[in-house]
């Protein structure tokens, strides 16, 4: 399969409490799927995340069960999620976190 074929099983999760850690946030996405990975950014300078993360599912019926969810609360605070838009091909995030 090629690799522009292939779907994309991950959502982009925002406005995640700074108490939250990845470990955390993995945890509570299990219970949707099996998530293969949880890449939650930290600020080199403050020792925060960034209040957004990456959830990577197995399976396309947890990536699926998770967008059915809403709310998604987690320590009182309601997260945003979305199906991960893919930046396109060479575009590199600035130091923000955004696609430039």
């Amino acid at each position: 399969m090629a690799a522009s074929a292939k779907k994309v099983l991950e959502v982009f999760v925002t406005k995640i409490p700074w108490t939250v850690a990845g470990k955390e946030m993995k945890e509570y996405f299990g219970q949707f799927g099996a998530v293969k990975r949880c890449t939650l950014p930290f600020d080199k300078d403050t020792g925060f995340h960034k209040g957004f993360c990456w959830v990577l599912f197995s399976t396309e019926e947890g990536l699926n069960n998770a967008l059915q969810k809403d709310p998604h609360i987690l320590e009182g605070a309601k997260l945003f999620v979305q199906r991960n838009r893919r930046p396109f091909e060479g575009q590199k995030p600035n130091k923000d976190g955004d696609f430039v």
